[in-house]
């Protein structure tokens, strides 16, 4: 794999939106460019599409990797979403999970900093891409369990957690 992307960008590193685009490329994804630094498309996940967001800040030398697992969540819901969103974003490493206020979108975002030459590595787009998807995959079930299963928040966290020890 990492040989095809090399081919189409001449190395391991480049400018982070051409290593992107090189990825997805290679894996057969959708993409859409948005702006010079924002681009997305949409990845097949375990439970459902995510759309996938890329946003370049070159000024502060971080590139914002956004998964949107696209659930909603009501103003009826969002207290126990929240609290579900806490107890989630204890298990999560890198990354974390929100609710974005317009829309009332559940979110899964991650920063990552650049080198001081601004280019990012295809291992590096790889595990970003990769761990947002697997955080989404892994969440999945505990904010279908508590939005829509009416179970409380812990009850949804742990139930997610037990079916996600069970997968293999």
């Amino acid at each position: 794999m990492e040989t095809a992307l090399n081919d189409n960008i001449g190395s391991e590193y480049g400018a982070p939106m051409d290593v992107l685009a090189a990825l997805f490329d290679a894996r057969g994804w959708p993409l859409d460019t948005y702006a010079q630094e924002e681009l997305g498309g949409e990845i097949q996940g375990a439970w459902v599409k995510y759309q996938l967001r890329a946003v370049l800040r070159p000024q502060d030398g971080v590139l914002q990797l956004i998964c949107l697992p696209d659930i909603r969540v009501s103003k009826e819901q969002l207290m126990p979403a929240y609290e579900l969103l806490s107890l989630v974003n204890e298990q999560v490493w890198l990354g974390h999970f929100d609710i974005w206020s317009q829309g009332r979108v559940l979110v899964y975002r991650h920063g990552a900093l650049l080198a001081d030459d601004g280019m990012l590595s295809i291992s590096q787009a790889q595990a970003l891409i990769e761990n947002a998807v697997d955080e989404c995959d892994r969440f999945y079930p505990a904010f279908q369990f508590a939005l829509w299963g009416n179970k409380s928040p812990e009850d949804a966290l742990e139930a997610a957690m037990i079916d996600a020890a069970g997968e293999a």
